[in-house]
């Protein structure tokens, strides 16, 4: 079975302000090149393993149906909240860098 993935309107404007705060900090055209690569690796990651294996990640402490997807990236990485709303549908809610402490 395949679920269809889809990034909420608030999952949106957290790429935005992660790839806008990568833009800030690059200093080189390299670190441009990588601030759109952890864009890319984020929706291809939760494209691809939500599609398959939604119910295989962490579940949120707040509600059974919300989990969280660990995107690793370089050194780090991100993490992305998302709901499994039906059978054939998860959406995901928010993306945060692990380093932050919260969704925003």
């Amino acid at each position: 079975m395949s679920f269809v993935v889809e990034l909420s309107p608030a999952a949106e404007a957290d790429l935005e302000r992660l790839f806008d705060y990568l833009l800030d900090q690059a200093e080189t055209t390299e670190d441009l090149d990588r601030a759109q690569a952890a864009i890319d690796a984020i929706r291809a990651t939760t494209q691809h393993r939500l599609a398959i294996t939604p119910f295989s990640f962490r579940k949120t402490a707040q509600n059974p149906a919300q989990r969280e997807l660990i995107i690793p990236f370089g050194g780090t990485g991100y993490v992305a909240l998302f709901e499994i709303v039906s059978p054939s549908k998860v959406v995901v809610l928010a993306v945060r860098h692990q380093r932050e402490e919260d969704y925003h």
